[in-house]
């Protein structure tokens, strides 16, 4: 009991940072910076002012680890393979190819780069998948440090920004359809509120469009971390004599990444109504805003600046080579 008590603090200043990032962010038009981000950034931002101490810590911890763990559980429910079925083989093709570059790139340039392999993979998920939210799910999966996480979700972040901008004026003089430019920022663009005000910058029908390619895109998180489980697990048993006794097929993949493919399925079968799979996704959200608020309470500017440039160079590169490759696959399947 005095441990549950031990969390309270610490989960309550998570949570009222979530409380005020989600309500700045609806002030926003088009929510044009993510209420996850706008969470981590305050939470860094107290963190120059005032250092938490011991009181607060405990709490802390629990938010950042076991409560993002949970986030990803009830995310599962806001997932369904329908989804997929609602939208044309086109996007699949295209996800394809820019999977390919965000992981298969990425891993290449993060090697040339000299950057630790869970850092760059933190990198290539936020750009390939879905921003803040793959990086959440993926970093328990690898056992990524706070840091990493904040300055992935600051990079993807960086480069939505100056999509958000870009895409219409290029979208424009390369006289793109709705349908086309839909798919090329629901394929490029990292996060989703950056899709949603990125796609309907440029019309209703692309924002639209956009919107429902995006949510295919966010199914890849549960192949991704199935396969980061059993890349990390592997990985662990070559360095530690005691990890390669203990490694079982059945220990590769963290319970509440199989909670979270269990809600999906459930969902996907339609045994969640609208309103329990909204509500559910709503918590998720607000969660993992929490969560993210107490890793950037707990993140250091300088530790970031110690990581150097390397990694922002990283998701520069990754990030454009994604929305070349997926504007000349759409130019290549002429829609």
């Amino acid at each position: 009991m005095r441990k549950i008590l031990a969390y309270i603090p610490g989960l309550l200043l998570a949570l009222i940072i979530a409380f005020f990032a989600r309500s700045i962010e609806s002030t926003l038009p088009f929510h044009i910076i993510g209420d996850s981000v706008l969470a981590l950034f305050i939470g860094i931002v107290i963190n120059q002012i005032w250092k938490p101490n011991s009181f607060i810590e405990p709490g802390l911890n629990f938010t950042a680890k076991r409560v993002l763990k949970f986030s990803i559980v009830l995310l599962g429910a806001s997932l369904s393979i329908n989804t997929v079925l609602n939208v044309s083989g086109l996007s699949l093709t295209v996800m394809l190819f820019t999977f390919l570059t965000a992981f298969g790139g990425g891993f290449l340039l993060g090697k040339w780069l000299g950057l630790d392999w869970k850092r760059a993979n933190l990198i290539n998920a936020g750009t390939g998948i879905c921003g803040g939210s793959a990086i959440a799910a993926l970093a328990p999966v690898i056992n990524a440090k706070d840091k990493d996480i904040a300055y992935a979700i600051s990079v993807t972040f960086l480069f939505d920004m100056l999509m958000i901008i870009l895409f219409p004026i290029i979208g424009r003089a390369l006289g793109l359809t709705d349908m086309a430019y839909g798919l090329w920022t629901g394929t490029s663009v990292n996060d989703t509120s950056s899709v949603v005000a990125t796609g309907y910058a440029f019309s209703e029908a692309a924002g639209d469009f956009a919107t429902m390619v995006k949510l295919t895109r966010t199914l890849t998180i549960i192949p991704t971390v199935l396969v980061f489980s059993v890349i990390s697990a592997r990985l662990e048993a070559k360095t530690s004599p005691t990890a390669r006794k203990k490694v079982k097929i059945t220990g590769l993949i963290p319970w509440f990444i199989v909670a979270f493919i269990g809600m999906s399925l459930i969902n996907s079968f339609g045994l969640f109504s609208m309103p329990v799979s909204t509500a559910l996704k709503n918590i998720s959200r607000f969660l993992m805003v929490a969560a993210l608020a107490a890793i950037g309470l707990k993140t250091d500017l300088k530790e970031l600046k110690k990581l150097g440039p390397n990694p922002l160079i990283h998701s520069v590169i990754v990030s454009t080579l994604m929305a070349i490759v997926a504007l000349i696959v759409i130019y290549f399947i002429n829609i």
